[in-house]
């Protein structure tokens, strides 16, 4: 599974700073939401490929990154156009009418989905653990003043991020032994895949409560306390291609939001 795993390469992404990243993240995911287009979404695809492609990241790993999200987005298609009634009528099956709208919106929501994902797996393959902790806490740090518990948080994702493989490695060994003992997941009727599926869900459960019970013992076993104060063996530092980075990134909102603007006129 590649989705949350780092890559240790030698590239310009991996040197960037992590607050850097994750800001640019942030800045470039809301833009996402914003309609301009088929344009705006190409303009976006290019800033992707362009971190992509400083990144050394193959493309083949993109697509292994997103082939997890394939059944939610045919699902999200599906839906979309059939329950989505606006514009003309392009074709009808059975009696279901498909409209114009619905498959460019449609078509928004996919787009929107693997611009997503192709994001978030660079920052996360371009970034270690501990320096997206870092980041994180660094980033939510002001609003510690109104009580809110950056440290916390920010250890809450990094440990969240990091079993995301774990977790999608462990599914897929579960699901290879229920096979072996005859469950069919893509067949049967209904109840049959009902069935199946919570024969998948539960010793998931119960594996992942097992490694966070494993994961807390050993943290308190090495002293660790959320509230005390700690010193840093690394410490973070902002460069010029950081600020780079965030330059195009705003450049990037900035354009997209304004075609959305003149788009709506």
């Amino acid at each position: 599974m590649t989705l949350g795993r780092y890559l240790p390469y030698d590239s310009i992404m991996h040197k960037m700073d992590p607050r850097a990243k994750i800001m640019s993240l942030l800045l470039v995911l809301i833009t996402i939401f914003f309609d301009a287009g088929f344009s705006g979404y190409l303009l976006i695809a290019l800033f992707s490929l362009t971190t992509l492609k400083l990144s050394k990241i193959s493309l083949s790993y993109l697509i292994k990154s997103i082939k997890p999200m394939l059944f939610m987005m045919c699902f999200l298609a599906v839906v979309n156009i059939f329950v989505l009634r606006t514009g003309e009528i392009l074709v009808t099956i059975g009696s279901f009418p498909i409209y114009k709208k619905a498959l460019m919106q449609t078509a928004y929501i996919v787009i929107r989905l693997v611009l997503i994902v192709s994001l978030t797996t660079v920052v996360t393959a371009t970034t270690k653990p501990l320096d997206l902790t870092l980041g994180i806490e660094s980033l939510l740090t002001p609003f510690r003043k109104i009580g809110f518990p950056a440290h916390e948080v920010a250890m809450m994702i990094s440990i969240a991020l990091r079993f995301i493989p774990t977790l999608l490695e462990e599914t897929e060994r579960i699901m290879k032994a229920q096979a072996s003992r005859g469950v069919d997941f893509k067949e049967g009727k209904l109840m049959e895949k009902i069935s199946a599926i919570i024969s998948l869900i539960v010793p998931l459960f119960i594996s992942s409560f097992a490694r966070a019970e494993e994961l807390a013992n050993a943290m308190e076993a090495r002293g660790y306390h959320p509230d005390a104060k700690r010193t840093r063996y690394k410490l973070l530092h902002w460069q010029a291609q950081d600020t780079y980075l965030m330059v195009i990134s705003v450049g990037l909102m900035v354009s997209i939001i304004a075609m959305s603007v003149v788009g709506t006129w």
